[in-house]
């Protein structure tokens, strides 16, 4: 019986994908109906012809997400039925360590500019729509919509009878607003995500249409999720007026699940249970005390104590991990991450300086400084690095495009990059560079935050052995290593991406010019921050508006063997995301969304 209802589950599966690309490849919208794309939830059919037309379904994609399903829809496997206890609140206080982080700078959507902060502000903003496990975008503070025929046109029904935590009513306005203030460069950073919304439409007090200047597939996900897409996360006009920019970030007004009712910078971020939110089942907790803990050890020994009882921000020091799964009080949980690690180079530095990318890799050859850099990334055993540095916990990168990405990943990029790792052509590159043995090296220092110690020195380690060059580990907060990559105040500097579903996410948020991490707060002598190309801005641009699939995944690998070629920066793995939390709290698997800590869901025993 278990061998033909497991038989039966496969066909199923294996006929939703044939479905999901039963489509004309040229029109990325085509067999998705206005039905199809209306809210409030899109059936997982539509998700799985969505994300065929975006070319990021696999069949292994669909059987986990149908594995995962906690719905049932018509022609889906059956699912067991839920606990009738599980949308009750539970009540209890939870408290949370956030790894790798000595404060939280700001939690304004509009500054935030790392996945540890929007892990918070998740919990604290509602958005139009919001991500679940399945990476499905659901209404959140939108309760419906409806698509123009031609795409360009989505309107929203707004949820009604909302308000923020100071009492505000949630109406258009404060969705019209919210798109003003972050499409202006002088209060966001976020403007680029809005780069294809042409504006935001108020039709009635409950009724926004967002104007597209082309069809977007990505719009519920990229540009309108809470978390994610940030520059939509809804802000508060008049706690803003009231408050002012500096005390709004550090204390937010939001209508999500959670209120802001202290924070200590530096100390502890407390949130309360709004008691107005709109979902009455939600949040099961009353308090949740968050605290910045940037030190691995004291922040595993404050879980194993149970002074915490859940770990979030940065994944935890790998060698962490181990220790953590052998200790019966603990659960980990361990799923695919979407993101890159790289190590950064200051390309305005000496010994590493290219002060212009726009040639050929053969052309670049010839630069001493460009050379030092291909030394530096040929030196480095990326397969040694994540077993000595992750425990083993990570694939090697040569590029921003993850293997999460499935469609756009190129599984054999590792053959064709001039990053792989060799011993030899590394030190004949630099000797090339005028460096033969290491000799006459300059000193450089390697940035690294606490979490990312360990890897450091092994990287240190690496270059001294197979360069004979002497690199400085210099470790600082968090905050600081991302605030010297953006203001290009470093040498070297280690540090990485998550949340990173579409090509979008790792090429244009980083791999071109106005990308917004590519030095937006350096020097303005500098013209560019560590990367400007002509030939990848053209490719990575061409990408984002092509409709074909085929050629959009052409033009994706070839930016991103570009990228890597021309070392932008030394791509070293894609992790694994992990969550470490006691076995008193209960995680349900649908509050368990990669690269988020949602708390709305969670609950702890008394």
């Amino acid at each position: 019986m278990a061998n033909s209802r497991d038989k039966d589950v496969q066909d199923w599966i294996r006929e939703e994908f044939r479905r999901a690309y039963d489509f004309d490849r040229r029109d990325p919208l085509f067999g998705l109906s206005r039905a199809d794309l209306r809210g409030p939830r899109m059936s997982r059919r539509a998700v799985f012809r969505l994300m065929a037309a975006a070319g990021t379904l696999t069949l292994p994609g669909v059987m986990a997400a149908c594995t995962a399903a906690n719905t049932t829809e018509s022609g889906a496997a059956p699912q067991p039925a839920m606990d009738s206890q599980a949308n009750t609140p539970t009540g209890g206080v939870l408290g949370a360590g956030w790894a790798g982080v000595k404060e939280f700078t700001t939690l304004d959507p509009a500054q935030i500019n790392s996945i540890q902060l929007f892990q918070i502000s998740s919990n604290i903003f509602g958005g139009l729509t919001h991500i679940n496990a399945d990476l499905v975008a659901e209404g959140d503070l939108a309760t419906d919509w409806d698509v123009s025929a031609d795409g360009l046109e989505w309107t929203f029904s707004l949820r009604q009878g909302v308000t923020f935590h100071n009492g505000d009513p949630f109406s258009a306005d404060d969705v019209v607003y919210t798109f003003q203030r972050s499409r202006d460069p002088a209060q966001s950073i976020q403007t680029t995500i809005l780069a294809n919304v042409a504006d935001v439409r108020k039709d009635d007090d409950y009724t926004v249409t967002i104007l597209l200047s082309q069809p977007q597939a990505s719009l519920l996900i990229k540009t309108l999720e809470r978390s994610s897409g940030r520059a939509m996360t809804i802000v508060s006009q008049g706690a803003l007026e009231t408050m002012g920019t500096s005390q709004y970030g550090l204390t937010p007004v939001g209508t999500g699940p959670f209120k802001v009712v202290e924070h200590q910078i530096g100390q502890k971020l407390v949130l309360e249970r709004f008691e107005n939110y709109y979902d009455p089942a939600r949040p099961k907790l009353d308090q949740v005390t968050i605290l910045p803990i940037p030190e691995p050890e004291p922040l595993a020994a404050a879980l194993e104590a149970g002074d915490i009882q859940l770990i979030g921000g940065n994944p935890p020091a790998p060698e962490l991990i181990d220790r953590f799964l052998s200790n019966p009080d603990l659960i980990v949980s361990e799923i695919t991450g979407p993101g890159f690690q790289a190590l950064w180079i200051n390309p305005h530095r000496e010994p590493f300086t290219t002060p212009d990318f726009n040639r050929t890799v053969e052309e670049l050859k010839q630069e001493p400084g460009y050379k030092t850099r291909l030394a530096i990334a040929q030196a480095i055993d990326r397969q040694d690095l994540i077993e000595r540095g992750l425990f083993g916990r990570g694939m090697p990168a040569y590029g921003s495009i993850n293997p999460a990405m499935r469609f756009f990943f190129d599984p054999d990029i590792d053959a064709k990059s001039l990053q792989r790792f060799d011993r030899a052509a590394a030190q004949q590159s630099l000797a090339e560079a005028g460096y033969p043995d290491g000799q006459g090296f300059p000193p450089v220092k390697l940035l690294v935050a606490p979490t990312t110690r360990r890897e450091g020195e092994i990287i240190v380690n690496m270059l001294k052995n197979n360069l004979n060059i002497d690199v400085q580990l210099e470790v600082k907060d968090l905050t600081i290593v991302l605030d010297s990559i953006i203001a290009m105040d470093f040498d070297m500097a280690r540090y990485g991406s998550g949340g990173d579903y579409d090509p979008d996410d790792a090429l244009v948020d980083w791999m071109i010019t106005e990308a917004r991490f590519n030095g937006p707060n350096r020097d303005p002598s500098l013209s560019f921050g560590y990367y400007s190309d002509q030939e990848a801005d053209a490719l990575i641009n061409q990408q984002a508006t092509t409709s074909d699939q085929e050629e959009r995944k052409r033009l994706v690998q070839e930016a991103n063997l570009m990228t890597s070629n021309k070392v932008v920066t030394i791509f070293l793995y894609h992790p694994q995301d992990i969550l470490v939390y006691r076995k008193e709290v209960t995680v349900p698997d649908t509050a368990r969304i990669p690269g988020l800590v949602d708390l709305d869901q969670v609950s702890i025993a008394s």
